[in-house]
């Protein structure tokens, strides 16, 4: 620890009974890889004071704070060299309400952890996305979201938040008080400070009976507007541009005995051997002669699901295991927001981009894309899910990514990275992606790989992102929650914070993936002259009426 900062901790009365939990010489890295950073300081709080006073000493000693929990997002959006809070061991159920089913935890908690003691009590969270390794503040704060349209986001189902501001001081907010307040914590990038308590309503626990069906992509685009969504309460959407078809996968709530899908020896073995070591060793070796991909692909997909349309699958399981599903290998995932009526048009102009589409062809539109897909050779599938907030009840967060006036359509461009390393068509089809989501009106994934940035994501969101920066400008005026990532999207062109993290170097890392380096801005390196009592004075504009318990 910097000398410095250890004589400023000293002046702490509470050091007997309020821990500063820290390591040093901690490498961050985000799951997929993509990403890496060395902070100064790499910090575990067990409890809300140890939270109060980790910011309190961050304000005095001129450091920044980012917080992360499991580092799924494979953006740089958590990557710093200042001080790192991570709340794993901040992680308990508070309290829980059978009759409601308003259940309060620490804000650390992961969703799987959060699903197990729910299903101790009978209870289970309404949506899942596809995973659950998230802390549910990295959920909510980030627009994680699953697939369903009688479903939001997760952050739908939040009633209160508690949110630990740069003052040191924790402040409450809810649908009904502080409403602005949790508008720009529900959705708040880290930005605003550290979200310490959350609110959730579950429901009682359910099981789900799900079939799996694939299908001619023609014959998606056909009922798109009729059953597809529909159908079910829960409904995904695997589209493989190179075979041109697409895997449907449905689940409605049941009271059926359990039972797992049955599974030939052919999906065994591709399940336990083939799925991982054959088709990364496959896309390794199509890092160097990208033209075998389109193969890859139909093989892969034949494998997995047989060559010939029709094939059926399905099994009664658990909510919180039927709507997960294996992320595989280190990835870069661009996932944007549109209107769900735009998906057979984007789909469409998708595939005559990269297929080469003639008009003779029957799913043939002119793609409309600026960039030239020769020699352009990309991974499968995209990933198409839905959602629908625009009959909920508001507060909306105001970086909000869907649709006000009507259901959601997420897109999901992966690409896969063998062995780390990245695939040599990310550039041009994310551009080329991106373009086109533009063009139909989307919104970039806040966690996800998106290159588009400032003025364009300010055109987007209006005066929600206006509103959005005057709340956290005024909880957070020196930027001590501010980082480089959310300049380049979120922060606008004003001048750069005292406390402002501002990136100064990137290199490639040995193992794949790029470190990032930073420096905090305006008196980084030295502590501040004021008392805390000063430093209060100076943050009174981001006092707020009600206080948290």
């Amino acid at each position: 620890m910097d000398p410095a900062v250890a004589a400023e901790l000293e002046k702490f009365s509470d050091n007997d009974t309020v821990p500063f939990r820290t390591a040093s010489n901690h490498t961050q890295s985000t799951w997929a890889r993509t990403f890496h950073s060395h902070p100064e300081l790499y910090i575990q709080p067990q409890s809300l004071p140890e939270i109060e006073k980790a910011i309190n000493l961050a304000r005095r000693c001129r450091r920044r704070i980012t917080t992360v929990g499991c580092g799924h997002s494979p953006s740089s959006i958590t990557t710093t060299s200042s001080w790192l809070m991570n709340l794993d061991n901040y992680d308990k159920i508070i309290d829980v309400n059978k009759e409601t089913g308003a259940v309060r935890m620490q804000s650390g908690i992961r969703l799987y952890a959060l699903s197990d003691e729910l299903d101790k009590i009978g209870l289970a969270m309404p949506n899942l996305g596809s995973i659950n390794e998230q802390s549910i503040a990295g959920a909510i704060s980030t627009g994680t979201h699953g697939s369903t349209l009688r479903h939001g986001t997760l952050s739908s189902s939040i009633s209160s938040l508690k949110i630990t501001l740069a003052n040191g001081k924790t402040e409450s907010c809810s649908r009904e008080e502080n409403v602005d307040l949790f508008r720009a914590a529900l959705l708040s990038l880290g930005a605003l400070g550290v979200v310490t308590e959350v609110t959730f309503h579950a429901v009682p626990a359910f099981t789900l009976a799900w079939k799996q069906v694939i299908d001619r992509d023609h014959s998606l685009f056909e009922s798109w507007d009729k059953e597809l969504w529909k159908q079910s309460e829960f409904v995904r959407v695997w589209w493989y541009p190179y075979t041109r078809r697409g895997v449907v996968w449905s689940a409605e709530k049941t009271e059926e005995p359990q039972r797992d899908p049955k599974r030939s020896f052919v999906k065994k073995f591709y399940e336990k051997w083939l799925a991982y070591q054959v088709y990364h060793n496959l896309l390794g070796a199509s890092q160097y002669l990208p033209r075998i991909l389109p193969w890859i692909e139909w093989f892969v997909f034949g494998m997995q699901f047989r060559f010939t349309n029709g094939l059926v699958s399905s099994a009664v399981q658990p909510s919180g295991k039927a709507l997960l599903m294996d992320c595989m290998y280190s990835q870069f995932v661009n996932e944007w927001a549109i209107p769900l009526d735009k998906g057979p048009e984007a789909l469409r102009r998708l595939s005559s981009w990269l297929n080469h589409l003639s008009p003779s062809d029957p799913d043939y539109l002119p793609h409309g894309i600026p960039f030239s897909a020769d020699g352009l050779y990309v991974h499968a599938p995209v990933e198409v899910r839905v959602t629908d907030t625009s009959t909920l009840k508001d507060p909306r967060p105001f970086l909000d990514q869907t649709e006000s006036r009507g259901p959601t359509l997420y897109l999901n461009a992966t690409l896969y990275r063998p062995y780390n390393s990245d695939p040599p068509c990310r550039h041009r089809y994310y551009q080329g992606f991106e373009y086109l989501m533009k063009e139909l009106g989307g919104r970039p994934h806040w966690a996800k790989n998106f290159e588009t940035l400032g003025h364009e994501i300010e055109e987007m969101y209006g005066d929600d992102l206006v509103n959005w920066r005057e709340i956290r400008d005024n909880l957070d005026p020196e930027g001590m929650f501010v980082g480089d990532w959310h300049r380049r999207t979120v922060m606008g062109d004003g001048p750069r914070l005292p406390l402002e993290e501002v990136e100064i170097m990137r290199e490639d890392a040995k193992g794949g993936g790029v470190v990032v380096r930073g420096v905090v801005g305006k008196g980084h390196g030295t502590l501040s002259t004021k008392s805390s009592e000063e430093s209060f004075d100076e943050l009174r504009a981001s006092e707020i009426t009600v206080r948290g318990d």
